[in-house]
């Protein structure tokens, strides 16, 4: 980690250029996304777009349906005009579309009774069908429409699979559910480009709907990757969807069972039974305090000086940010511990989890080291800059399951969650200015925990 970091303080001094492959892989600036603008405009429906063209059997033609109707027309537009350009075949459209009310049943659909199946699917026979009495109307309450949109381009993601021959009985669940999730990716790089004739993203608030979604209906904490029906979690559906959108349906392709077993998060449950590596939140204290900064002294030697304090006095020069701020003229991560615990609360509670508390902590103590490093503390990059660092910090204690503190099944999910919200303050600069784009923060979360510090956050963030 000492040649990563001497690597981050040579990095400094350098003029950032423009490199193409930037623009493929993801974000090169905080304004950007995946080479794309960072916009906050209208997301949804256009109000001037054609109406549905497809017809669902068992449709009632109600709002939900003409919805749903929209989205299989706009994604199966997309991949007849992507599908031959992508793999120099002719896209077939889906041979039945069929909706049903979950709430009042309806006999059976793909061998699977209707009644109190709260879901979308796509099944062999070439079937797309969705539940318009519960599913889409809470997707859109919750996440506005293009939640229901999304639902929809994962299962014609399926589709797609299956006409590529990728789809096969032998396919690992978490490789049809991946290459779904990136297929539904890239056909919203398309909508954001403005190619979708009845739907608009925007990068920024839109694309964080669409996030948002993916998180909602992800695996539950603990559940094997391996296991029959797994999606992933929240993390690792985010990071198929985000290869997707930046390099395109090829991309989505090449997911197999290697990659999967090579960069998947989502582990099944440790088997030494305590509370942690069930995926329960620790208390916050003291104690733990001590452990998360030894295990960030680890991790960023030898730039490690910073020092965590619950009883730090006023910073002068620098605005405070909440739950946790960073003083440079003290070189103090300044801890508020009861609000820092109601971060690290349960969802059910109103919080994120424990994790997303330590990570806070962490990217305050990243800025440390950028100051060691002689990084500019105050904008958007050095925040992007801090979330690519953070995430680094998170692969050293998931690496090594001797520490004291170490990832838990969940754990990413919850840093998932904190950096979706309007404000993250893991992808934040020293005053709390967070990167505009929940689609960026992940990204460069996920390239510090994936790339580490030397391949990542000091060549990408500087």
């Amino acid at each position: 980690m000492a040649a990563a970091l001497m690597l981050l303080i040579a990095a400094c001094g350098d003029e950032p250029t423009t490199r193409p492959a930037d623009f493929v892989n993801g974000p090169w600036t905080p304004t950007l996304v995946a080479g794309l603008t960072v916009t906050d405009g209208p997301s949804g429906l256009k109000p001037a777009g054609p109406a549905a063209q497809s017809q669902a059997e068992n449709g009632d033609g109600g709002p939900a349906d003409q919805l749903a109707l929209a989205a299989l027309d706009d994604v199966q537009a997309y991949w007849i005009d992507a599908f031959p350009r992508a793999f120099d075949a002719e896209y077939r459209p889906i041979r039945r579309v069929v909706s049903y009310d979950s709430a009042t049943g309806g006999g059976q659909l793909c061998g699977v009774d209707t009644a109190g199946l709260v879901n979308a699917f796509y099944c062999s026979d070439d079937t797309v069908a969705w539940d318009r009495g519960v599913l889409l109307p809470d997707l859109q309450e919750q996440f506005g429409e293009l939640a229901v949109v999304t639902v929809l381009a994962h299962e014609v993601g399926h589709a797609v699979a299956s006409r590529l021959g990728d789809a096969g009985e032998g396919t690992a669940s978490i490789v049809k559910e991946q290459q779904a999730d990136c297929y539904t990716g890239a056909f919203f790089r398309s909508v954001a480009e403005g190619d979708a004739d009845r739907f608009e993203v925007s990068t920024g608030p839109g694309l964080n709907q669409v996030l948002a979604t993916l998180f909602a209906i992800r695996d539950s904490a603990g559940r094997s990757f391996d296991a029959d029906g797994a999606h992933g979690n929240a993390f690792d559906r985010v990071t198929a969807f985000q290869k997707g959108f930046g390099e395109g349906p090829p991309r989505c392709r090449a997911i197999d069972e290697a990659e999967i077993a090579d960069r998947i998060t989502q582990q099944s449950s440790a088997q030494d039974g305590d509370a942690d590596s069930q995926g329960a939140d620790l208390g916050i204290g003291f104690d733990e305090l001590a452990d998360l900064e030894t295990t960030l002294r680890e991790a960023f030697q030898p730039l490690n000086e910073g020092r965590i304090d619950v009883d730090a006095a006023p910073c002068d020069g620098t605005e405070k940010t909440s739950p946790v701020s960073y003083c440079p003229g003290t070189d103090t991560v300044a801890v508020d511990l009861p609000e820092l615990r109601r971060v690290g609360a349960a969802a059910q509670d109103g919080g994120f989890g424990d994790f997303a508390a330590f990570a806070e902590v962490a990217s305050r103590f990243s800025l440390s080291v950028q100051q060691a490093a002689g990084l500019s503390l105050e904008g958007l990059l050095a925040a992007q800059r801090t979330a690519c660092l953070t995430g680094a910090w998170a692969a050293t204690i998931q690496a090594d399951q001797q520490k004291a503190l170490r990832l838990s099944p969940g754990d990413l999910d919850e840093a998932v969650a904190e950096m979706l919200t309007a404000e993250s303050l893991i992808a934040s600069d020293v005053s709390g200015a967070s990167v505009p784009s929940g689609f960026a923060r992940v990204k460069a979360f996920r390239d510090g925990f994936t790339a580490g510090i030397d391949n990542a956050c000091a060549k990408q963030y500087r």
